[in-house]
């Protein structure tokens, strides 16, 4: 007999969101690639089953000497999912480097709206 436990609730499918994850050095070659390997995410049969407004994860953890390339992909990656139903693009991970840049170029409050909200509404 096995009493080994089981994951979730029992019928309930688990919602997986859309996640695209960053790593190594990004470079301004890297950024086509990283575009055509969002929208096949966003096109392929696992976003078919999802909400078509959910918002994708990128995780972004483990990126190396994050710099201006990276950010250029980050604000494509951006437009892509928007582009794609209004979808929101949720950084995950993202290293304190990658996101003092976003502040500096005006993207961090863009592509974090939480961010944005909290800042405009301190009791919230």
């Amino acid at each position: 007999m096995s009493f080994a436990r089981r994951a979730g609730l029992c019928g309930v499918d688990a919602v997986t969101p859309i996640v695209l994850v960053v790593s190594g050095r990004v470079t301004r070659a890297d950024v086509p690639a990283l575009c055509a390997e969002l929208e096949a995410l966003l096109n392929g049969p696992r976003a078919a089953g999802l909400d078509p407004a959910a918002a994708v994860d990128c995780d972004v953890g483990g990126v190396v000497a994050p710099d201006l390339a990276l950010v250029d992909a980050v604000a494509r990656l951006g437009l892509i999912a928007r582009r794609a139903g209004g979808r929101e693009l949720r950084l995950r991970d993202v290293p304190p480097e990658l996101q003092a840049l976003l502040d500096l170029t005006g993207l961090g409050e863009l592509l974090d709206p939480g961010r944005r909200r909290a800042r405009e509404d301190p009791a919230a």
